[in-house]
C-alpha cells in the first residue's frame, strides 16, 4: 500500500484499490526491474508527500519527469540540489526574476515551494530514462486527474498554473472559486509563445493575497 503521511492518504485510498491502479502498479513493477526508470520509486508520491491536500494554495502542473540521471525526485520542475538547472527551470527563473525581481538561484530545488503550499504535480509521474512521455499511458492520467478533481471539489480557492498543453488539458476539472491560469510552456521551445511576460506569479499572488492574507514567497534561497 502506498502511505503518503498525510491527508492524501484518506482521500486517495479508493483510488489506489481501483483496478487501473493496480493494473499500473504491475506494469510499474516491469519498468521499474527492466527498464531505467525515474524517479526513484520511493519518489514518485514526492509532491503529494510534501503538500497535504489543504495546505495547497497553488498547483503547478507538469508534463512528466526529467529524463535524465539524477534530475527527477518527484516534484514538477524540480531538480536535487548539486544538479544542473534544466532549461525549462530556467525561463521560470527568469520570469520571476522579471516579474518579482526575484533573484536567480544557483541551484533547482523547489521544495521550498512545496513546503508553502504549492503542489508541483506532473500529470504523469515516472518515465523511462531519455524517453519524454514513456509512461504517458500506463494509467498515470486517470490517477492525476483525481487528484485535481479532488483539489477542485475544495471551497478554499487556490491557484492552478497551466504552462503547455499537458497541463491545459485538466483546466476542464476546475471552476470556481479558484482561479485557473495558462499560457505556453517554459520550454525553450515554446516559452517566447507567450510564457515570458504571463504575469502568472503576480496574479498567483494577487489572487491569494485577497482570500489568505499572503501570497507565495517565489523566491529559492540557496
Amino acid at each position: 500500500m502506498v502511505k503518503l503521511g498525510n491527508s492524501w492518504d484518506a482521500l486517495l485510498a479508493d483510488e489506489f484499490s481501483k483496478e487501473y491502479y493496480q493494473t499500473l502498479r504491475r506494469k510499474l513493477y516491469y519498468e521499474y526491474k527492466t527498464q531505467t526508470v525515474y524517479p526513484d520509486m520511493y519518489h514518485l508520491f514526492e509532491a503529494l508527500k510534501l503538500t497535504a491536500y489543504e495546505d495547497v494554495r497553488a498547483v503547478i502542473l507538469g508534463q512528466d519527469p526529467y529524463i535524465g540521471p539524477g534530475q527527477a525526485h518527484g516534484l514538477a520542475f524540480s531538480v536535487q540540489r548539486g544538479v544542473p538547472v534544466p532549461p525549462s527551470l530556467a525561463n521560470i527563473y527568469k520570469e520571476l526574476q522579471s516579474q518579482l525581481g526575484c533573484d536567480i538561484p544557483s541551484h533547482g530545488n523547489l521544495e521550498g515551494w512545496a513546503k508553502q503550499g504549492v503542489l508541483l504535480l506532473n500529470a504523469t509521474l515516472s518515465v523511462r530514462e531519455g524517453l519524454s512521455n514513456s509512461h504517458a499511458t500506463l494509467g498515470w492520467q486517470i490517477f492525476t486527474d483525481r487528484v485535481v478533481e479532488l483539489l477542485a471539489a475544495r471551497k478554499e480557492p487556490m491557484v492552478f498554473l497551466l504552462w503547455g498543453r499537458n497541463a491545459q488539458r485538466k483546466a476542464g476539472f476546475v471552476g470556481p472559486p479558484h482561479l485557473v491560469l495558462q499560457s505556453a510552456h517554459p520550454s525553450p521551445l515554446s516559452a517566447s509563445r507567450g510564457f515570458f511576460g504571463n504575469g502568472h506569479f503576480r496574479e498567483a499572488n494577487a489572487f491569494l493575497m485577497k482570500y489568505y492574507g499572503k501570497g507565495i514567497d517565489w523566491q529559492i534561497y540557496e
